[in-house]
This record gives structure tokens, C-alpha cells and sequence, in this order.
């Protein structure tokens, strides 16, 4: 679809509007502005090639989202109809991509559509899980709980994402000092070492020897490294995203010292918390494993799911179709089992759900509070050890003056 500008008379207010929206040509953005009560007065295609921070300011994040659904929740549930409940959602939209997006989804509700389907077209800002849970409360006639139960969703998922990405940023700032420290000793130090020793025709010690060496490399044939280093990061991305780069991707986060077990446990709550949502919400079993399977966003867990899927399928209960899958923790199938023997099976993945990020939280405070002194200690043998490097040269030039 491309984007279009328009300038057009609200034929109710007689008020003239000014905004944007998406449409497959400049006659499909007339008729729908049309659809949608307006005279349209000017209508312009804009240019995809925008500067970078008009799109990233136009990026539509995770609280645009959560405010969007929780506010049409709000306006279904107070009694209005579906269209006006958007036209006010969309009024006090700021975000004018997602304007954009509201806009046609109004047209497709004023067009006769259901909800689900409008927010189907958008299958970038609006996944699996989100239009599941509209399009079962649109058959069960709880479309305001369902909204709600998606953003209770949405932020729950955001809240323990970031707390992922919080766990992970104090490493690598870490490291980033550690290269900043070597760079800094390579380019201003090691060279007024080599100086003196050149000055006095003494030979420097072999460590410092490599240090200059390193640093003389690096000073006239930088470019090489940047062009090597930027091919390799641009083949290494090209390769997380193919088919077998993005397994490696998922395995190694299952895998990795450390950070693995966190990364299991993630997975878990998503897999647990978005069944239970699913499930009270009316969704088929095995609707609900499909939807889960693209939800939890591992594609080694996924096909696990899948296969559990089959399972369950062909006659199996649900716990024991997953009881042999490597990476589901024991606890998901032992919960389920006891949901399935007392007929809440969604009541129980809520509370294993809630026990995975209760975990979860735990394990990211451990892992913060015990990586700072580790990360520490790898700075000052860095540190030290460059430091070393410069100062054994300086005194065995010192202790050849004093004999």
C-alpha cells in the first residue's frame, strides 16, 4: 500500500482536517475518505524515502499499542458503537502511523467487516495472539474483556522483555569500557613507550613489543579492520536470517551459559501466560498451540509445540504430548496435568505462568547483582594487564640507569 497526505471537509463538522493514510492508489484514498464522511480537497502520494528520524519518530511501540487497545476496550465497554469508538480512539492517537492504521480499520468496520478482519490487514502491528482474542470475543459478545485481556498481555510480555534487555545492557556497556580502555592505552600510551626506547636503543620487552605492533597496525591500516569487521556483521545478519541462522539464533539462546536457563523460563511464561489467555477467552486447543507456537518467538520451542500439537491431535492429553519435548520445562506439563484432571487447564498455565516470572525476576536481580563484581574483575586484569605492559619497560629502564 502507499501512503498518502489529504486535505479533506469533515461533511458533518463542516471542519477541514489535514493527516495520512494508507491505500492502493490515490482514487482507493478518495473513496475512502468518502466511506469515512469527508469531502476530500487535496490528496498527495508522500515519498517513502523520509529522513531516518521522521521514521523512527512514526514507529508504532508496544504502549502505542497498549494505550490504543486499552482506550477502544474502555469505549466498547461504556456502550458506544464500534465506529465512533474508533473515530475517539483515533482523535486522541498522536502516533500518525498509527493514525494511519486506525483510519482503515474504521473503513473496514464502517465497510460492513469484522473487527478481527480489519485488524488482520495490519498483521505488523496486530499478531496472532491479538486477533485471536478479538475475534474470539467477538463471537462470545466480550469484545471489551478481550481487548483488555490482550493488553494485560501485551504488558505483561513488554515488562519481562525489558527486564531481559536490562539484564543484558550492563555487559556489554562493561565491555564496551574494556575496549574503550584498551583503544586508549593502543593509541596514546604504547606509542610514548616505544618513543623513549627508540631514543635510548634499548629493546622493549616482547609484550610490549606485540601491544606496539598491534598499535602501528591499527593506526595505518584502520580501514581494513572497519571493511573487514563491517562485512562480517553484514554476513553473520545475513545469515541469522535464514532458515538454519535463525535455529542456530534460538538454540544458542536455549543453550547459553548463563543466560540459558533465563531465556527458558521467558520462553515458558510467554508459552503458559498466552495459552491461558487464549483458553479462558474460548479459543480451541488446538487453535490455541498453533497460536502459541508463532507467539513465543523460538523457533526450536515452536516446533516442539507443533509436535505436542500433533499429539494432541491424534487423541493425546496435552501434558503428556509435551511431556517429551526437551526444552518445556517439567513444571508445564505437571500443572497442565492437574488442570486437565480438575477441568482448568487455563487456570493452571496463569499460575505456572505467574511462577515462571516470578523466577524470572528472581534469577535477573541474581544475575545483576553477581555479574557486576565478574565484569569487574575482567576489567582490571584487562586494565592491569596493559598497564603492566607499559610499566615493565619503564622500570627495567629505570634499573638500567640505577646499575
Amino acid at each position: 500500500m502507499k501512503k498518502f497526505s489529504y486535505e479533506a471537509r469533515d461533511q458533518a463538522s463542516n471542519k477541514i482536517t489535514k493527516s495520512t493514510l494508507q491505500a492502493d492508489s490515490e482514487s482507493a484514498a478518495a473513496h475512502l475518505l468518502i466511506e469515512q464522511g469527508f469531502t476530500p480537497l487535496v490528496i498527495k502520494e508522500e515519498s517513502e524515502q523520509g529522513n531516518i528520524f521522521a521514521k523512527l519518530s512514526g514507529r508504532i511501540t508496544t504502549k502505542d499499542k497498549i494505550v490504543f487497545t486499552r482506550q477502544l476496550a474502555t469505549l466498547i465497554g461504556a456502550g458506544l458503537p464500534m465506529a465512533q469508538s474508533l473515530h475517539t480512539v483515533l482523535e486522541q492517537t498522536q502516533n500518525k502511523q498509527m493514525q494511519s492504521i486506525i483510519q482503515e480499520i474504521t473503513a473496514g468496520v464502517e465497510g460492513g467487516k469484522a473487527l478481527s478482519d480489519s485488524f488482520a490487514k495490519h498483521p505488523q502491528v496486530f499478531d496472532a495472539v491479538f486477533i485471536a482474542l478479538v475475534s474470539a470475543g467477538e463471537l462470545s459478545g466480550t469484545l471489551d474483556d478481550s481487548l483488555i485481556r490482550v493488553a494485560n498481555q501485551q504488558e505483561k510480555d513488554a515488562a519481562t522483555t525489558s527486564k531481559i534487555r536490562g539484564a543484558l545492557t550492563y555487559p556489554l556497556i562493561v565491555l564496551v569500557v574494556i575496549f574503550g580502555v584498551m583503544a586508549f592505552m593502543l593509541f596514546t600510551v604504547v606509542p610514548q613507550v616505544e618513543k623513549l626506547y627508540h631514543d635510548l636503543k634499548k629493546q622493549l620487552p616482547w609484550i610490549t613489543q606485540i601491544m606496539v605492533n598491534v598499535a602501528s597496525f591499527l593506526s595505518h591500516f584502520w580501514w581494513i579492520v572497519v571493511i573487514v569487521v563491517g562485512i562480517g556483521i553484514y554476513f553473520f545478519i545475513q545469515y541469522l536470517k535464514t532458515e538454519s541462522g535463525i535455529k542456530f539464533k534460538d538454540t544458542f539462546k536455549l543453550n547459553v551459559p548463563v543466560f540459558g536457563s533465563m531465556f527458558r523460563k521467558l520462553y515458558m511464561a510467554r508459552f503458559t501466560r498466552t495459552g491461558q489467555t487464549l483458553l479462558s477467552t474460548g479459543v480451541s486447543m488446538l487453535d490455541m498451540l498453533a497460536i502459541t507456537s508463532k507467539a513465543i518467538n523460538n523457533t526450536v520451542l515452536a516446533k516442539g509445540i507443533l509436535r505436542a500439537a500433533e499429539k494432541v491431535k491424534g487423541g493425546k492429553a496435552l501434558s503428556v504430548a509435551l511431556q517429551p519435548e526437551d526444552y518445556i520445562l517439567s513444571l508445564v506439563p505437571q500443572m497442565i496435568k492437574i488442570g486437565e484432571q480438575s477441568g482448568r487447564i487455563d487456570e493452571m498455565m496463569g499460575k505456572v505462568a505467574q511462577v515462571y516470572e516470578d523466577e524470572l525476576d528472581e534469577q535477573i536481580r541474581t544475575i545483576s547483582t553477581s555479574i557486576e563484581p565478574i565484569l569487574m574483575v575482567v576489567l582490571a586484569i584487562v586494565a592491569g594487564g596493559m598497564v603492566g605492559a607499559i610499566l615493565l619497560p619503564i622500570y627495567s629502564l629505570v634499573n638500567g640507569i640505577n646499575v
